[in-house]
């Protein structure tokens, strides 16, 4: 595929895919409803704990630049097996985010559509309209969707800072409160798992930096570029947008106001302070946002088919590169048909599309990439150990970063599991189900990687070591 992305253009693809108003707006106020002012100083503790993940995921990307990321990180450092595992287990997370994602896009549109033009549009056909776009753009050059990535990031970020100049300026409900970055009030004891556990979930999609190496131009400037861009720019957004929503409501309203109405929390403190047209276009631009991040997930999920299809864990035609547009189509293809199916069989049983597509499908989503991460941390610790010949490497990024990250990441995979609930609005038999996702799509990986090396030895050889550096 062609080399046509820079470090911006990449940035762009994870930083959308994670949503900034998606997050601010859906995200943030569940956070606030379990640890209050606490989640300005979680946003930040959440955003440095990957900043040092990132450490070792740039390394690594920059000596093996592969599609397959995860799988190919994982495959080379604890071994083929496992990375056959991983990369099952993140096909099937970043497509059933698309899917969920594609289901958020029906549920925000058809609020503004009926104000705007008094039609009452099925979510249905609003979900499907995002899809068909989205398979157009996955079809072209990435360089197509990253512009597209890049305005829609823009004007989602623009509105949120617009709300930040007012309230900033006013003082706010009781000033400029700072509180939130306490201790205390970061680890307030009860309840602060499950804010964390919302908090490390808002940060899903800036790990897909790495997917671009094969695409990227002069990757080993690119890519750390585009991760430290990424993190860096989430972890500053998401503590300051939290913080200035501390600041809107007030230290001691702001847990009220968002157990009250967790959906409008935003919306309400941009029509206070900035006029009831900025909130309307707030509530355009959640639209755009959530589409922006299934157009990333979307792309992600493309890249990993594409590498799954060459390296003959999934069938070979899969990896077929357009002759024109250098883009894996028929991965996009065959992942677009997929959540096609996905979206008309939950229609057809009447599902809610924000209750029953978006967060049943996201929740397992999500607990999968943070348990990818955790283990992506032991694969750079055992690489670079076994490879000792790395040059202009240090110990802190080979050894401590990835160690540190290890740990604080299974702690997050810890604290979704038991706090799960607050993902998935469930309880009992369905959170079962939904968790047993994760180590049923492993297994598969797993099985099928070493039905490989019984049935193809020499091809199973060739594993992982797609473009080795």
């Amino acid at each position: 595929m062609r080399r046509t992305m820079g470090a911006v253009e990449i940035a762009f693809f994870t930083v959308a895919a994670a949503g900034p108003l998606l997050v601010v707006a859906g995200f943030a106020p569940l956070s606030f409803m379990i640890g209050g002012v606490g989640t300005v100083g979680a946003q930040m503790v959440a955003g440095i704990v990957l900043l040092v993940f990132a450490v070792g995921l740039t390394r690594m990307a920059l000596r093996i630049r592969n599609s397959g990321a995860f799988y190919a990180y994982i495959g080379q450092g604890i071994g083929r097996p496992i990375g056959g595992g991983a990369a099952f287990l993140a096909l099937a997370a970043y497509a059933l985010i698309t899917v969920g994602q594609i289901g958020a896009v029906g549920a925000f549109a058809v609020g503004p559509i009926q104000d705007f033009t008094g039609l009452e549009v099925p979510w249905l056909v609003c979900s499907l309209m995002a899809l068909l776009l989205v398979a157009a753009l996955g079809h072209r050059q990435i360089s197509l969707s990253a512009k597209v990535l890049g305005l829609a990031l823009l004007t989602e970020a623009g509105i949120l800072l617009v709300l930040a100049v007012p309230v900033l300026a006013q003082g706010g409900a009781e000033g400029l409160d700072l509180s939130g970055f306490e201790p205390n009030s970061i680890f307030p004891g009860t309840g602060a798992g499950a804010m964390f556990a919302i908090v490390f979930g808002a940060f899903i999609g800036f790990e897909s930096t790495a997917i671009y190496s094969e695409e990227a131009k002069d990757p080993a400037r690119t890519l750390p570029r585009a991760v430290y861009l990424a993190v860096g720019f989430l972890a500053i957004f998401y503590t300051f947008m939290a913080w200035v929503l501390v600041v809107a409501f007030g230290k001691s309203n702001i847990q009220e106001a968002a157990t009250a109405d967790p959906v409008g929390l935003v919306f309400t403190a941009i029509e206070q302070y900035v006029g009831h047209p900025a909130a309307v276009v707030a509530e355009t631009l959640l639209i755009t946002s959530a589409f922006a991040s299934v157009l990333a997930f979307h792309n992600t999920a493309t890249r990993y088919i594409f590498t799954l299809g060459r390296e003959g864990l999934l069938p070979k035609p899969l990896a077929q590169v357009h002759p024109v547009h250098r883009s894996p189509f028929v991965a996009s293809r065959t992942l677009a048909i997929f959540a096609l199916l996905v979206i008309l069989v939950l229609a057809t049983l009447n599902a809610d599309p924000y209750l029953e597509v978006f967060l049943l499908l996201v929740a397992p989503g999500v607990l999968a990439v943070i348990a990818l991460q955790a283990l992506c941390s032991v694969a750079i610790v055992v690489f670079f150990n076994r490879n000792k010949d790395s040059h202009e490497l240090t110990r802190w990024s080979t050894l401590v970063a990835p160690a540190v990250s290890f740990v604080a990441l299974t702690a997050a995979v810890w604290l979704i599991a038991t706090n799960f609930e607050y993902f998935s609005g469930r309880t009992g038999l369905m959170n079962w189900v939904l968790l047993s996702i994760v180590p049923i799509a492993f297994v598969i990986g797993l099985a099928r990687t070493l039905l490989m090396r019984k049935q193809h030895p020499e091809q199973y050889k060739e594993l992982t070591q797609t473009k080795v550096y």
